[in-house]
């Protein structure tokens, strides 16, 4: 028996490879298919099974693509229903891969359709659960993905209240759980950094599973969540009900513009110029009116909260050695109307005297003593209220980029405004927004807030 976890940082996403006598499975497999294919083929295996645990919203899963390229069936938990060739399994069904089985465990709650896979290993030991957003190490899934009008968030959490207790509980301690998040996912609020653990640790650390009973266990869960991002309904309904193949989608971008052509494809189609270089190389020369998303953070999920519609035309300003992983990345959420990139990156764009703008910085020391001075007057904390309400500069506004399209308009283009966030990626992102929408006036500062609070600055804390 072999097991894989194909964890993407970026995404927080965890995948699956497993595999017993030359048979595979893949559970939750990302838009890409090619690390699983390549695994399969270097292991001398065949997949036979793609496990889904759930219509993901977060992501496009790849099981289309992988099932097309393999022969391989998609298959899915009790109520799901697709428009493509799947296979819906009933509770308790048992799948055979080699000498191991999979077991189908009904777990609705995240959604309906959710399904949680445990598996047995030669010996007929329980061994592990593929849990999905049903359990997450240190959370559990969001209830409040699949609303309809029927349904309350308040249901559905309800119901997974029910399946942990009735499905998961009930299995041994010593089980591994391996989920489909950890840290930094927006399907969950409090997961761990960790990626896997024992059930019995769950069991005694883990706040839901410690919940007296339903109606604390809703409260707990239903407390604090953050809305979700706009993309997740197109996602879901996209892994419902197929989408174009990860291949066109990936040679369709692949156009090269020069600065002329650029300008000609932005003018004609509205599309938005995304600059997904590192946030430090954004400030010194941009094109006016980009945006900045870096690859080196979390850039699918923030693409996904700050562009809205997942049909908006794209112009891509990238590293051309990170092209591919750009338009890959942007697949993985679902944003696919790429109309090209600028070829040569900044430099040609210079080199064609096109006009650039930047973004001025302050250090961290700068900050201090031009604050303690009294010369900056309006600061913009960019993160999450949880971060700010820990620990924040006096007087400093919170102004999450989470929320940033729906608050444009509490801020004045006349007025001056000092960005920090954590470490400086979200604050650059807010910034290039701002100065694409008219607010000149915006300094970032240099390392946020992590640097800031080493300088001995002042802060108001809540620890």
């Amino acid at each position: 028996m072999y097991i894989e976890q194909i964890y993407t940082g970026c995404l927080a996403q965890g995948a699956y490879y497993i595999e017993s006598e030359g048979v595979s499975a893949v559970i939750d497999p990302l838009r890409e298919s090619s690390p699983y294919i390549n695994r399969a083929d270097s292991r001398n295996a065949k997949i036979k099974y793609i496990f889904e645990t759930h219509f993901h919203a977060d992501f496009v899963s790849g099981h289309l693509d992988l099932a097309k390229k393999t022969g391989a069936m998609i298959v899915f938990g009790p109520t799901a229903q697709t428009k493509y060739e799947s296979y819906i399994a009933k509770d308790g069904e048992v799948f055979e891969i080699g000498k191991i089985k999979i077991k189908v465990l009904h777990t609705p709650g995240h959604t309906q359709e959710s399904t949680t896979y445990l598996l047995i290993d030669e010996n007929g030991k329980n061994h592990a659960i593929f849990s999905g957003d049903t359990l997450f190490i240190g959370d559990v899934g969001r209830p409040d993905l699949a609303v309809k009008s029927d349904l309350t968030k308040e249901d559905l959490a309800s119901m997974l209240y029910d399946s942990l207790q009735s499905k998961i509980m009930p299995l041994e301690d010593d089980i591994l759980v391996y989920p489909a998040h950890g840290a930094g996912s927006a399907c969950g609020k409090k997961m761990s950094k960790e990626t896997v653990d024992f059930l019995g640790t769950q069991k005694r650390t883990n706040y839901a599973l410690l919940a007296p009973d339903k109606e604390s266990f809703v409260k707990q869960v239903l407390d604090g969540i953050m809305p979700p991002p706009p993309y997740f309904p197109i996602n879901a309904k996209m892994n419902k009900e197929g989408y174009e193949s990860f291949d066109s989608v990936m040679q369709k971008g692949k156009v090269a513009l020069s600065p002329e052509m650029f300008e000609e494809v932005v003018n004609a189609n509205s599309a938005l110029m995304l600059d997904s270089r590192y946030q430090q190389e954004f400030n010194k020369a941009f094109i006016p009116n980009s945006v900045n998303i870096s690859l080196d953070g979390q850039f699918a999920p923030w693409v996904g909260a700050l562009i809205p519609d997942v049909s908006q035309p794209i112009v891509l300003i990238a590293e051309e050695s990170r092209l591919d992983e750009t338009m890959m990345r942007l697949a993985r959420v679902g944003y696919e109307n790429i109309l090209g990139y600028l070829e040569g990156g900044i430099e040609s764009w210079k080199k064609a005297g096109k006009e650039t703008d930047s973004i001025n910085s302050l250090s961290p020391i700068e900050l201090k003593n031009k604050f303690e001075a009294g010369e900056i007057k309006t600061i913009l904390d960019v993160r999450k209220p949880s971060e700010y309400e820990v620990s924040h500069i006096p007087g400093a506004i919170n102004f999450p980029l989470d929320f940033i399209n729906d608050r444009m308009h509490e801020l004045d283009k006349e007025a001056n405004y000092v960005l920090h966030c954590s470490g400086g990626y979200r604050s650059m992102t807010t910034a290039s927004i701002l100065k694409s929408r008219g607010f000149e006036n915006v300094v970032d500062v240099d390392g946020g807030f992590s640097a800031i609070a080493d300088t001995g600055i002042k802060l108001v804390s809540n620890n």
